[in-house]
C-alpha cells in the first residue's frame, strides 16, 4: 500500500460516519419530517417535505450534526404567503428556534441534538423557473443524488475534510472558500478524491469547469464551475483567489508527501502581549490598529464591510506614503482594522511637481500660485517642470488614522462608527493590548502559512 493510500485509509476511519451515527440521523430526520408534515396539514395549502444537503446525499463528515429540511409549496403561491406559511411550519416544528433571513425568512433551531434549517421554497419542474435562490437547492440535490455512489460519496467526505484542514472550506463571506455543493461537484467531475487533487495541482487560474456544457454565460472569477442546474450561476463565485491558490498548494504538497496532519485544522497557540512585542522587535515595523465595537451584523454582512474597510485603510496609508507591508481584519466583540507599516513617519515636506514649463497657461498658473509663498521651497525648475516642496498634510500614520480615515472607502456600518468618533487608534507596541481578545488571530498573522 502506498503512502497516499495508507494516509487516506486512516483518514477515512475518522471522517466516515459510523452505522450508529447514520441510523441515529435517519431516525431523527424521519421524526422531524413527520412533525413538519403534521404542521403542513393545518395549512390551507398543499406542501411536501424534502431533505437536502450533505446528510441527504451521504456526504456528511462524521461528527457533523446538520439537517436541512425544505418545505416545498406550489409555484403559484404568492411570495408573502410562502414566507408566512414557511415560518408557521418552522416555528411549529422548532418552537425554540429563531427566525433568520436569507433571500426570505426561514427557521433555524435544534432538534434532538441536531442543528436544523427548515426552509420554505417553491416546488418547481425546472430550475429555470426558480423564484428565489433557495429554489435551486432541490435541483442540486437531485443532480448529485443521480451521480453519487457510495465510493464517490466517501471521496467527497475526504475532500471536504481536506478543505477544512487547509482552511479553505466554507462559502460564508468570511472564509470565501469551497461550499459543500462545490466540493461534491468537483469530486463528481474529476471522478474521485485523488483525481480531484491531481486536477487541482495542475489548475492555472482562471479555471473553468462546465459539467453540463452549458457555455451560455461568462464569468470573471479565478474559479468557475457553471451550475449544472443553472447556466447563469457560478457555483464557485465566492471562492477567493487566495483560497484557489491555497487549494493548489496543498494538493501539490499532499500528493508529493502524503501527511495525515493536513486534514486537521490548525489552531495556533494564542500570542500574549509579550509575544506580540517580540515579533515587532524582530520585524522592526510599525503596526497600526483601528479598533471599534463590532457592528451588530451577521458574519455574511459584517465581513464584506470589514474587508472593504481593511482595503480602504491600506490604500489610504499607501497613498500617504506609509508603505503597508500587510493588512488584516478581525472581529469579536470588537473589530480591528490592522495594518503593518514599513514607514510610520514621513518628512515635514513633500515634493509637488507642476506642469511642464512650456505649457504656458497651466504652467503660469502653477508658478503664480506658489511664487512668493514663504511656506514652500520654490518654485524651481527641474526636468522641464515647475516644482515646489511644500508642507506635508499628514506626517504620521497615527495622524492619518485619527484625522483622515473618512477619506477612504469604508463599509457603511464601519463608516458610521468612524464618523461618530467611536474608535481608537493603536500604534507600535500599543497593539500588543489586542492580544487578550485576538491572541489567536495575531498568532496566525505573525506565523503565516499557505
Amino acid at each position: 500500500m502506498s503512502d497516499f493510500e495508507s494516509v487516506v485509509e486512516r483518514v477515512r476511519e475518522r471522517v466516515d460516519p459510523t452505522p450508529e451515527e447514520r441510523r441515529a440521523l435517519t431516525e431523527a430526520t424521519a421524526r422531524l419530517a413527520d412533525r413538519a408534515r403534521d404542521a403542513i396539514a393545518d395549512l390551507p395549502v398543499e406542501a411536501d417535505v424534502l431533505q437536502v444537503g450533505s446528510t441527504a446525499r451521504g456526504t456528511w463528515v462524521a461528527g457533523d450534526r446538520d439537517i436541512d429540511l425544505f418545505v416545498r409549496f406550489p409555484a403559484a403561491l404568492p411570495r408573502e404567503q410562502l414566507e408566512e406559511y414557511g415560518l408557521t411550519v418552522g416555528n411549529d416544528v422548532l418552537p425554540e428556534g429563531r427566525e433568520e433571513y436569507a433571500e426570505h425568512p426561514y427557521v433555524k433551531g435544534e432538534f434532538e441534538g441536531y442543528d436544523v434549517d427548515l426552509v420554505p421554497c417553491y416546488r418547481l419542474d425546472d430550475a429555470t423557473e426558480i423564484q428565489s435562490a433557495v429554489d435551486r437547492t432541490p435541483f442540486h440535490n437531485a443532480y448529485l443524488e443521480a451521480r453519487l455512489d457510495d465510493d464517490l460519496a466517501a471521496d467527497v467526505r475526504l475532500f471536504k475534510q481536506f478543505l477544512k484542514g487547509v482552511g479553505a472550506y466554507g462559502s460564508d463571506l468570511r472564509t470565501q472558500g469551497f461550499a459543500g455543493y462545490l466540493a461534491e461537484l468537483l469530486v463528481v467531475e474529476y471522478g474521485g478524491f485523488r483525481e480531484t487533487l491531481e486536477a487541482i495541482r495542475d489548475w492555472q487560474p482562471p479555471v473553468v469547469l462546465d459539467p453540463e456544457d452549458h457555455a451560455e454565460a461568462s464569468f470573471d472569477d479565478p474559479l468557475v464551475v457553471v451550475d449544472p442546474t443553472d447556466p447563469e450561476r457560478n457555483v464557485a463565485a465566492v471562492v477567493s483567489e487566495t483560497n484557489v491558490a491555497r487549494a493548489i498548494h496543498h494538493a501539490r504538497a499532499f500528493l508529493d508527501n502524503p501527511d495525515e496532519s493536513v486534514f486537521d485544522p490548525r489552531a495556533p497557540d494564542p500570542l500574549d502581549a509579550a509575544g506580540v512585542r517580540d515579533h515587532l522587535d524582530r520585524r522592526a515595523t510599525t503596526p497600526l490598529a483601528v479598533v471599534f465595537d463590532a457592528p451588530d451584523l451577521v458574519e455574511d454582512q459584517l465581513y464584506p464591510q470589514l474587508y472593504r474597510s481593511r482595503d480602504g485603510l491600506a490604500r489610504g496609508l499607501d497613498e500617504y506614503g506609509f508603505d503597508v507591508l500587510r493588512a488584516a481584519t478581525w472581529a469579536d466583540d470588537r473589530a480591528v482594522l490592522f495594518a503593518e507599516l514599513e514607514v510610520a513617519e514621513r518628512p515635514a515636506v513633500e515634493r509637488h511637481s507642476g506642469p511642464p514649463v512650456h505649457v504656458s497657461g497651466h504652467a503660469e498658473g502653477f508658478y503664480e500660485k506658489y511664487d512668493g509663498d514663504d511656506s514652500v521651497y520654490g518654485p524651481f525648475v527641474e526636468d522641464g517642470r515647475y516644482v515646489v516642496e511644500r508642507e506635508r498634510d499628514v506626517q504620521t500614520a497615527r495622524e492619518f488614522a485619527e484625522n483622515r480615515l473618512l477619506e477612504v472607502a469604508l463599509g457603511a456600518h464601519v463608516e458610521s462608527r468612524i464618523e461618530a468618533g467611536n474608535y481608537e487608534v493603536l500604534v507600535g507596541a500599543e497593539v500588543s493590548a489586542l492580544a487578550d481578545e485576538f491572541g489567536e488571530e495575531l498568532a496566525r498573522y505573525f506565523d503565516p502559512t499557505p
